[in-house]
């Protein structure tokens, strides 16, 4: 699928591993909405092969919920969304519903206002892929820092534009990058990562 801020054809998105994999998502044409490629998702689930299993996620901008379902179908024990648009919101939790996945909760509002408290408790891995013409990473990334919602060693997925020129926190450190076309996707280790990694 193109990984532009063309607004492609869509209908259905697959799941490529775990317990779910095969499994179909039904995904709205939605202003913005870029669910992130097969190929993409399988590099990136191979580098969070090591600390998936059992693991808290929260999938913000969640978009159709490709990345956060993909983590539950690998032994994510939970996931938390976090989705701005009420109609994906629904196909979200419709989603959900229908693979049976009771370890998750949707939340339906803006992603920075929630940032903007603490949380009830820290994540082991955060998937942060904003609507590329929002051009919200840095903000993301500097609330989630500093309102405690990252456990030590936690990881952070960013995708981006390649011509962006994010900055992150001072605390993570860059783990694991690589481009898709026009797209940039990176993985970052917040302070005292994991020795498994």
């Amino acid at each position: 699928m193109p990984r532009t801020d063309a607004r492609p054809t869509f209908g259905k998105l697959r799941i490529i591993g775990g317990s779910l994999r095969g499994s179909k998502l039904a995904v709205p044409d939605a202003p913005g909405l870029r669910p992130t490629s097969d190929r993409v998702r399988e590099t990136l689930f191979n580098w969070l092969m090591p600390v998936i299993d059992g693991a808290r996620c929260l999938d913000l901008f969640a978009g159709t919920g490709a990345l956060g379902i993909e983590a539950l179908s690998r032994g994510a024990a939970w996931t938390d969304f976090v989705e701005t648009d009420p109609r994906l919101t629904k196909v979200l939790r419709e989603n959900l519903q229908r693979l049976k996945q009771v370890q998750a909760a949707v939340f339906g509002g803006d992603a920075l206002t929630l940032l903007g408290s603490a949380p009830k408790a820290p994540y082991d891995i955060v998937f942060l892929d904003p609507p590329f013409s929002a051009g919200r990473w840095d903000e993301a990334a500097t609330l989630l820092d500093a309102n405690a919602w990252l456990r030590p060693g936690a990881l952070i997925y960013l995708e981006m534009p390649v011509s962006t020129q994010s900055v992150v926190p001072s605390s993570w450190s860059l783990h694991r990058e690589s481009t898709a076309g026009a797209v940039r996707y990176a993985l970052y280790r917040h302070q005292n990562a994991s020795a498994k990694l």
